[in-house]
């Protein structure tokens, strides 16, 4: 049996959790997020827990048992706390600005990058070059984050374009050039 499978999910206070069948619905200050279980497994919710269990011990069900029990943790804890994923922009000229729900990225092409954020995503942007994007979905904040940094992923380099606050770029060596008067002689 999951190690992880089998540790119950605590309900805090002001988090409404509801089990239609296979759907996991769960609801909270910062928003309501819903989960489809696949088949062989189930949820209960008794005395503020949440368990997440198997009908049967097929390969499938084994497998999905312990990431069903994490996904239900990481919506309970998005809807009370929410998550947050930080970028950050290297490069002469490279800024991004917040309109709306709309994050405008300068980013050395010929034209800037207009991208519309995902309904339950916001983003902040300080000093230009860094990013704060928050969301209660773990999933689609991630998602999000990595589609921005595709715009102008780093260079290897110079360590040019957007990259994770925490991510280390590593640094190539640039191409060795002759040394002064290292030519043939004729």
């Amino acid at each position: 049996m999951s190690r992880i499978g089998k540790k119950p999910i605590t309900i805090p206070a002001g988090v409404k959790v509801s089990i239609n069948s296979d759907v996991i619905k769960v609801e909270g200050p910062k928003g309501s997020l819903s989960h489809f279980l696949n088949t062989g497994l189930k949820a209960e919710v008794s005395h503020n827990e949440i368990k997440v269990t198997r009908n049967t011990d097929d390969k499938k069900a084994l497998m999905l048992h312990g990431l069903s029990r994490s996904l239900v943790a990481n919506m309970v804890k998005g809807v009370i706390e929410g998550f947050q994923r930080n970028l950050e922009i290297v490069g002469v000229g490279y800024r991004a600005e917040v309109q709306g729900n709309v994050l405008n990225l300068s980013l050395g092409y010929s034209h800037p990058i207009k991208y519309e954020l995902p309904k339950g995503i916001t983003a902040a942007v300080d000093k230009q070059t860094s990013i704060t994007l928050k969301g209660a979905d773990k999933q689609l904040l991630g998602q999000t984050a990595a589609e921005i940094r595709g715009f102008r992923i780093p260079d290897p380099y110079k360590g040019k374009g957007i990259k994770y606050t925490e991510e280390m770029i590593r640094r190539k060596a640039g191409k060795a050039g002759k040394a002064a008067g290292g030519g043939k002689a004729v």
